[in-house]
């Protein structure tokens, strides 16, 4: 690596990283990073379980549209964090930031316990976004610049849909924290929001056993600490199996990464239509998952009377659902390509969803036919969610990877995760079916849009590695 160039990479590095085996370090580093989804999910969950009960006044006493508002305030935050960290992990490492941003959320989270009123508790909600907005660009590009080419699609959608796991945990927590046989109303809801804190703490302990990306460091003229973090295991894996690595396939050769542009001009200019790509899957998903998530309970309560304390239960199995379509369906990622995968999973959550909205406007839907819709909705639209930021962590640069995930996040989130929370609670308290079928629609056009879009415009990045799918 040359000190005085830090736009060029040595290609070994990176064919070093790509032809290692899936290891137990792999595993390690993955879990590690991956927590930071799983803690999110674990919040999210919660706080849309707990929102029936807000409206009390032995809680917060919140209208509708104040909760809604707090789940943008959640969402914008996430859009400040991931704009304001995104750029600094690209300058600062991707190991630096990741501490910072998981502190940030853990301070978030306990302040929102210790919530009085709307405007604290929106505001640590804001807080509690931006650390995990933050989270969102580290860990993304620090996950696909760890895992070899082959099994990137997999482990990038395993990773991104554990939210998934945590969010069925948030649902299992929700029944017990809403029970007042364990607990008064006053105190359960501050429990669930404070509850990410302390698992937050155990994530922060085990990131002191990640290391720096070895492609992060080797362009910023750090190689010497990139070769012998490569060859350590490089040499574990040689100990574990008793044979050597085979040859590299290509002589070194430097790898210029980005050139002497400004990241924005090269995002509207060169990389165009990837970032129009990336926009439209970005703001698809967000749109969906954040209208229709944070506001789940709210629909139990108002068409189906579900008791806010069994909300939980129809929130379980739907994560579940969530959990299961990124791991199954990841695979094909890496096999049938990305192209094709994006088409069928944006595409079948679409035309699924529009069925679930001509059902809901016709009165059709029990609350558990209802839940029973949105599992086969979202086994579908995790795995797009999931692969939406996969995308956009691997079809750039990695001199500006961290700035563009974090740009395309929070130009995706604001077109579609802050709107959506703050309309749909308005649909919601509207009389009668036909505004919140409206909402379901417009999310259902927006996931066909964004399937056409990947048809036209997608990357065929399988097995490939990154520094030749941003070339």
């Amino acid at each position: 690596m040359n000190r005085e160039d830090p736009g060029v990479l040595d290609a070994t590095i990176p064919a070093r990283l790509d032809r290692l085996p899936w290891t137990r370090r792999h595993l390690l580093l993955v879990m590690a990073l991956g927590a930071s989804w799983v803690l999110d999910g674990l919040q999210v969950t919660i706080v849309g379980a707990i929102a029936p009960v807000l409206q009390y006044t032995a809680t917060l006493a919140l209208t509708p549209q104040q909760i809604g508002l707090s789940a943008s305030a959640y969402i914008a935050g996430a859009v400040c964090g991931g704009l304001v960290f995104g750029a600094l992990a690209d300058r600062f490492g991707r190991r630096r930031i990741f501490y910072l941003t998981l502190g940030l959320s853990l301070i978030g989270m306990v302040a929102s316990g210790l919530a009085i009123g709307f405007k604290s508790f929106a505001i640590a909600r804001a807080i509690t976004g931006g650390g995990i907005g933050g989270e969102y660009t580290a860990i993304n590009s620090a996950v696909d610049e760890w895992v070899p080419a082959r099994l990137r699609g997999r482990i990038n959608l395993a990773v991104n849909g554990s939210y998934w796991l945590g969010a069925a945990l948030g649902a299992a927590a929700s029944m017990v924290l809403l029970d007042t046989r364990w607990f008064p109303i006053s105190l359960g809801w501050r429990l669930g929001c404070a509850s990410g804190g302390v698992l937050g703490v155990l994530v922060l302990f085990a990131r002191r056993f990640v290391p720096e990306s070895p492609r992060w460091l080797a362009r910023n003229g750090r190689g010497a600490d990139a070769t012998r973090i490569v060859a350590a295991m490089e040499a574990a894996v040689e100990r574990r199996t008793g044979r050597r690595l085979p040859p590299l396939d290509a002589a070194p050769r430097p790898l210029a990464l980005t050139p002497r542009e400004s990241r924005l001009r090269l995002l509207f200019g060169r990389y165009r239509r990837r970032s129009a790509l990336v926009l439209v899957l970005m703001a698809a998903q967000a749109f969906l998952f954040n209208a229709v998530f944070f506001t789940y309970g709210l629909v139990l309560s108002r068409f189906y009377s579900i008791a806010d304390r069994a909300t939980g239960h129809y929130l379980l199995a739907f994560c579940l659902s969530n959990l299961l379509g990124p791991l199954i369906l990841g695979r094909f990622f890496d096999s049938i390509g990305r192209r094709r995968m994006l088409v069928l999973s944006f595409g079948s959550a679409g035309v699924l969803l529009l069925l679930t909205a001509g059902l809901f406007l016709a009165g059709s839907l029990s609350a558990l036919t209802q839940t029973g819709c949105w599992i086969a909705v979202f086994f579908f639209a995790s795995a797009a969610a999931s692969a939406a930021y996969l995308t956009a962590s691997e079809i750039f640069p990695l001199a500006m990877r961290g700035f563009a995930l974090a740009l395309f996040f929070a130009l995706g989130t604001l077109l579609g995760g802050v709107i959506g929370p703050a309309l749909f609670g308005r649909l919601i308290a509207s009389p009668g079916r036909e505004a919140l079928a409206g909402g379901y629609g417009l999310a259902a056009a927006l996931m066909l849009l964004a399937a056409w879009v990947a048809a036209r415009l997608g990357v065929d990045a399988e097995r490939r590695s990154l520094e030749s799918v941003s070339e």
